[in-house]
Order: C-alpha cells, then structure tokens, then sequence
C-alpha cells in the first residue's frame, strides 16, 4: 500500500535573492549612519571598550595630552604632595621647630621648602619622626623634579610639523582627466626636505556574503616626492580607470561613506628629525568641477607673492572661466 506525501516547497530563487538585496541594503544603510573612522586632523575616532588603558601606557599620554593638562597634572600633583606631607608633619606634636602648633599653613610651606631642599633656617625638623618625613620628601621631590625635568624636555624637543593642508579637496579635468586635488604648504620658514605623499581610500564594503569589510586602497599621485617643500604642494590624483573613484559622478560621491587620508612625511631641515602631519577628507564632502583658489601673485617690481588668506578657498569652473 503506496503512502502519498505531499512534496516539499523548494526555495524560491527570487525570493532569495530579494532577502539578499534587503540584507545588502540594511547593511549599507548601517554602514552610511557609522560615524567617520578618521577626524579631519587624522586621529582614529573609534571607541575602544578593552585592551588598552591610558595608565598602561603613561609616558605616552604624558607626552602628548595638551599643555595645559600636563602643568596642571604636575600642579596638581605638586600640591597634593605637600598637603600630605604637611597633615603627616602634624600628627604628633611639636615636630617643626619656630611652626605654630597644629597650624597646616606652616606644615604646608614647611614641606615645600624641604621637597624644593630651599632650606631658609627658620623652621627645621625638631623630633627623630620629622627627620625621617624629611629625609622620605627631599627623596620624592628629587625624583620629581628629574621626571618633571625629563618630560619638559621631551614635550619641548619633540619635532613637529607646521605644514597647512586645506579644508575641502576638488575635482577638476587636469590634461582631458579627472582629477582629485587638493593642497599642503610649509607654514614654517624653513624647509621640509625629501618630502613624500601618501594618499588612501579607505571605505566599508559588503562582500558577496553580505559581510561588511573595511579596504584600504593606494590612490596614486601625478608626484608624490618633493626634494625640498618650502611654500605650497598640490596634490594631484587622476581618476583613470586604475583609481578606486573611477566611475563615480557627483551624485554617488555624495552618497560616498569613504574617507581619504593624506599623511606627508619628510626631513626638518633645522633638527634634522623626521616630521609628519595628515588629514582626511570625506568623499561626500569632496567638491566637483571646482578648482582650488590661485595663491600667487606678482607684484610691480617682479617680485612673486602668495597670499595665505586664500589657502582654503575653493572656486567653481564656470567663475573661473569667466574671470
């Protein structure tokens, strides 16, 4: 006796590649609400929630928080010192000789004469007690003062680059190509000598899997290496068909979650050190059939001037024609 069974539904094709289309979408979509991975000065803006604390690592904060944070670190810990070595002076009585008895102010100034080793003479350890408090802060304060010494230096020497690189990158025809552009000057008066550029692409992509995956790509420069950079560079990359924006049009690249990132390197003449300096520009933000503002000028006598008031000033083809 034959069973009849009813045949099981078999996937529908479509409907598979529409659940695809739907998941590409929203994955898409959640990509172009993330925030940008990269500031414009360059630095990461991504949240770490583990492996990595500032205490771990706190020469390097030390070096590079604001100078306003690190005098008022070493000020605030100044302070905090000598308040606890003037409350330790107190317990007991009688330990500081010419100190009122029980008077904070004169154990405070007390302890910071001895952690600066002043010594004025007028007030002294006078009990076994004060004198190993003394001996423990001359101690501290002498390692202070080489750390804070130390930390000043390396803060002060650390070389650094003033280079200036404008606000909004364009694209403009350059020889019958598209062409992304933008520019970086010396804001120094010396030189930056062999000085290189690196330009990439960096943007979120979703794979055949529908798995979202972040590529870095090497965008290349008409030049990328200056043997000496002293006042303006612009830098120049031709959309051809070996460029990860070739095919985009104006309409796409405002929809772009991409970032470009410019890091330039190079040889301070004057410390003979390596500085660096980088930004980023987002795709979306890139202006096109626009040409950056001419800087140079010439004045009645011959001589060549560059005005900086307009570095970050952009201009539209069509006015440009016209002017």
């Amino acid at each position: 006796m034959s069973r009849s069974s009813t045949p099981s539904p078999r996937p529908n094709p479509k409907h598979h590649a529409s659940s695809q289309a739907t998941s590409s979408k929203r994955q898409r979509s959640k990509i172009s609400a993330l925030r940008r991975v990269l500031s414009p000065d360059g630095r990461v803006n991504i949240l770490k929630l583990s492996g990595y604390h500032p205490l771990t690592d706190l020469y390097h904060q030390l070096l590079t928080m604001p100078w306003w944070q690190f005098l008022g670190l070493v000020a605030g810990l100044y302070v905090v010192t000598n308040l606890a070595f003037a409350f330790a002076y107190l317990i007991g009585s009688d330990n500081i000789t010419n100190a009122r008895p029980g008077s904070l102010a004169d154990a405070f100034f007390f302890s910071v004469q001895t952690m600066a080793t002043i010594g004025y003479g007028v007030m002294s350890p006078k009990t076994t007690y004060a004198n190993i408090l003394v001996a423990i802060e001359a101690f501290i304060g002498l390692l202070g003062v080489a750390m804070a010494t130390g930390l000043m230096f390396a803060r002060f020497s650390r070389p650094t680059a003033r280079v200036l690189l404008s606000r909004t990158a364009v694209i403009m025809p350059y020889n019958g190509v598209p062409t992304l552009m933008f520019r970086a000057a010396n804001n120094r008066g010396n030189q930056i000598l062999e000085a290189r550029l690196w330009v990439t692409l960096i943007q979120d992509e979703i794979t055949a899997e529908g798995y979202p995956m972040r590529r870095i790509y090497d965008m290349k420069l008409i030049r990328n290496h200056s043997p000496f950079f002293i006042l303006t560079w612009t830098g120049m990359h031709p959309i051809d068909e070996d460029s990860p924006l070739y095919g985009e049009t104006p309409e796409s690249l405002a929809n772009h979650t991409g970032e470009i990132l410019i890091s330039l390197t190079g040889i301070d003449e004057t410390v003979a050190q390596t500085v660096h300096a980088r930004h980023t520009y987002a795709v979306r933000n890139i202006l096109w059939n626009h040409q950056l503002a001419d800087l140079f000028s010439t004045s009645a006598n011959g001589q060549r001037i560059i005005d900086y008031t307009h570095f970050h000033d952009t201009v539209p083809l069509e006015d440009s024609v016209s002017q």
